[in-house]
């Protein structure tokens, strides 16, 4: 019986010391509604939207971008920080509604909810009202975002699809096949095309 208590409080005290010595990848806000790291537009301090219009689901079209300023963040801090930026950017300077985008994608891993499922975004003209625009936090014009915020952003699409919420036979794009502009940038325009359902598609 001795031996057994003993192997048991020897068990706790291991579990106790490796969490002490592997702690959480992610912020404690983080959420895993979703199996992948997902943060709320509360979660990141969201400033409330002026209006929202309804979107028609599902959408047809999935859009990539990258946001080219704020650049790259690796931390879940600093992404929280390229959240605020944007919406501040867009609603305070360019005087939209809210954040443009459906969905960010941090270079932490981590999905932030930005006008999220149900509201028609401001980041493809044309295609906002049959689109779920999804960015991705950096520069990527010469460089690759790094697998894991890649590998987030896929996982959002399947669970888009999975949920209903994007059409089975959706049509991947990238900004620039819609808009006149460099978006995605040169190097994650190249790594979409790779991708499940990418259109080869030119406005």
């Amino acid at each position: 019986m001795e031996k057994m208590i003993f192997f048991e409080c020897f068990i706790l005290l291991a579990l106790v010391v490796s969490g002490q010595c592997f702690p959480k990848p992610y912020d404690e806000n983080v959420s895993y509604a979703y199996d992948f790291p997902y943060m709320s537009r509360s979660d990141w301090g969201a400033r409330p939207p002026v209006n929202t219009v309804s979107l028609s689901l599902p959408v047809r079209y999935v859009i990539i971008h990258h946001s080219y300023i704020p650049g790259p963040c690796s931390t879940t801090n600093q992404c929280i920080n390229a959240m605020r930026s944007m919406q501040n950017s867009h609603q305070l300077h360019q005087g939209w509604d809210d954040i443009g985008y459906n969905f960010a994608v941090g270079g932490d891993g981590v999905v932030y909810e930005g006008r999220g499922w149900y509201n028609v975004g401001a980041h493809a003209i044309g295609y906002n009202f049959d689109s779920i625009g999804i960015v991705l936090i950096g520069d990527f014009v010469s460089r690759l975002p790094p697998e894991i915020q890649l590998n987030a952003a896929k996982r959002l699409i399947e669970k888009g699809v999975e949920l209903g919420h994007i059409s089975r036979d959706y049509y991947l794009l990238g900004h620039r096949q819609v808009t006149a502009t460099e978006c995605p940038g040169n190097a994650l325009f190249r790594e979409i095309t790779t991708w499940d359902r990418f259109a080869n598609y030119n406005m």
